[in-house]
């Protein structure tokens, strides 16, 4: 448990970014629901290659200034409890970016930043979250 188990890939225009990474990396890309967001997909279903799958979606925030080295992938790390776990990052000096919300069906998830300012999420699963 703790692990990276997903990134996400903020993007100004998700059809020219989804175009990117699939010509580039052979990714495949499915829209997950009605939402604007793409779950990728960097290896098929059941590989055994190492690696994790990801997302992507329209960037909330204005884009920070090109070669700033600040913009980046968002990893999630796998976690049992939710609010133990958020209550270990805010005593540990981590603030909250974006609360704890449902993904309805399949798990709770919310992101931080760390001491640095860097983004993370945290996800539990739980078939009965909405």
């Amino acid at each position: 448990m703790n692990r990276v188990v997903h990134f996400e890939i903020q993007a100004e225009n998700p059809e020219r970014a989804i175009k990117f990474y699939r010509d580039i990396f052979g990714w495949d890309f499915q829209r997950w629901g009605e939402q604007e967001y793409w779950m990728v997909m960097t290896a098929p279903k059941d590989s055994k290659e190492p690696g994790i799958n990801g997302g992507l979606l329209p960037r909330p925030a204005k884009t920070p200034p090109k070669e700033c080295g600040t913009n980046s992938y968002v990893c999630t790390v796998l976690v049992q409890n939710f609010d133990e776990t958020a209550k270990k990052i805010l005593a540990a000096g981590g603030i909250v970016a974006m609360p704890k919300f449902a993904l309805p069906g399949m798990a709770w998830q919310g992101y931080f930043l760390d001491t640095e300012g860097n983004t993370f999420g945290i996800h539990q699963p739980d078939p009965n979250a909405k």
